[in-house]
């Protein structure tokens, strides 16, 4: 069994040629946070182990040391908040009891995540959380389910049946036995969370890199653009080869899904992460990864899983129709990419690429 961990297993990491305050090498750190570091150029970074993953913030200008630290504050107060693994969390009793009431930034995860199961037929669905126990994903105790015991997992999973009440955060199940899990979207919010907490407190340019998602605030200070490597399933960790390309962005969430951020081996096939709801097996859609663009984190997070199921022409199609709010690249198995002509000025690669136009 095999899996990958801290930066190593970022599906986005920083260029190497990003200014002071890029994603520096947490691989090593073991507490829960590192003290800040300051730089010449008025930029403070700093890493945090939170969510599973190793993440790295930075912002620049008088106020950024405050910004930074109130930022690692509102992560860990979310972490704590969406675990599945702790009953005691505000997710978990939800889970254990089959009821509860969410606080104001679960109410808005909650919306926003109907919000994708709807615009999505249902491929974006929290729900999925049974069978994601089934296969040992949350516990890390793998093991390939057989299909009769996923039958019964899929009757479980079914976004339509979570009774929610957005007024005053109360969540219940019509099936006995559902759970929710707010993986697939919680760091994206969490970023999202993070800009706004930068933006009020005057930090007009930062980055922050929670495991691999990345989020920009305005430009660099000298007033270009972010470079962001994206991240290919090379099993070396920030080798230039392993870039699928790099992207150009401001203002911008860049969010990647890949089935090799984690998974496991049996009997010599690889089994990862990302559940078809619509079979309960690992999705099979000719798609590698899937990195989405767009100013909001929340929904970049959500839809990169997305497309990942969806594949190559049921991600365009969905893209079509929601052009103005995101834009895509997808790796597809042979190692050639799709990207949408939002991105066609902003993206370099060595690898074949076919642009994706809203005329078909």
């Amino acid at each position: 069994m095999k899996k990958k961990k801290g930066i190593a297993a970022a599906a986005l990491i920083l260029a190497a040629s990003l200014a002071a305050g890029g994603c520096g090498n947490a691989a090593g750190e073991t507490g829960s946070a590192a003290a800040a570091s300051s730089s010449a150029d008025g930029a403070v970074t700093r890493e945090v182990f939170a969510m599973d993953t190793y993440m790295s913030l930075t912002a620049y200008g008088s106020s950024a040391d405050q910004a930074v630290h109130d930022a690692i504050a509102k992560i860990k107060e979310l972490d704590a908040m969406l675990t599945t693994g702790d009953d005691t969390s505000e997710v978990g009793k939800i889970n254990a009891n089959g009821s509860g009431t969410l606080t104001e930034d679960g109410k808005e995860l909650m919306k926003r995540s109907l919000e994708l199961y709807e615009s999505t037929d249902g491929t974006f669905d929290i729900s999925i959380y049974p069978v994601m126990e089934l296969w040992g994903f949350p516990t890390k105790e793998y093991r390939v389910p057989d299909e009769q015991e996923i039958r019964e997992a899929l009757k479980l999973v079914d976004a339509s049946k979570i009774r929610f009440d957005g007024n005053t955060g109360e969540v219940s199940f019509a099936e006995s036995g559902m759970k929710i899990d707010f993986g697939g979207i919680a760091k994206g919010y969490t970023s999202s969370k993070v800009m706004e907490l930068f933006r009020q407190e005057g930090v007009t340019s930062g980055l922050v890199n929670l495991g691999g998602n990345v989020q920009a605030l305005g430009t660099k200070p000298d007033g270009s653009d972010w470079r962001i490597g994206i991240r290919g399933p090379g099993e070396s960790d920030g080798d230039a080869e392993d870039y699928v390309g790099i992207l150009t962005a401001s203002d911008k969430a860049v969010i990647t899904s890949g089935g090799y951020e984690r998974y496991f081996e049996k009997d010599g096939k690889r089994y990862h992460h990302i559940i078809d709801p619509a079979t309960g097996y690992p999705a099979e859609s000719g798609v590698v990864s899937s990195t989405i663009v767009s100013a909001d984190g929340t929904l970049a997070d959500g839809l990169s899983t997305t497309l990942f199921i969806l594949g190559p022409d049921r991600a365009a199609e969905y893209w079509r129709a929601h052009a103005d709010e995101f834009d895509y690249v997808l790796m597809k198995d042979d190692g050639s990419l799709l990207v949408s002509e939002g991105l066609e000025n902003n993206f370099t690669s060595d690898r074949k690429i076919t642009i994706v136009r809203r005329d078909g």
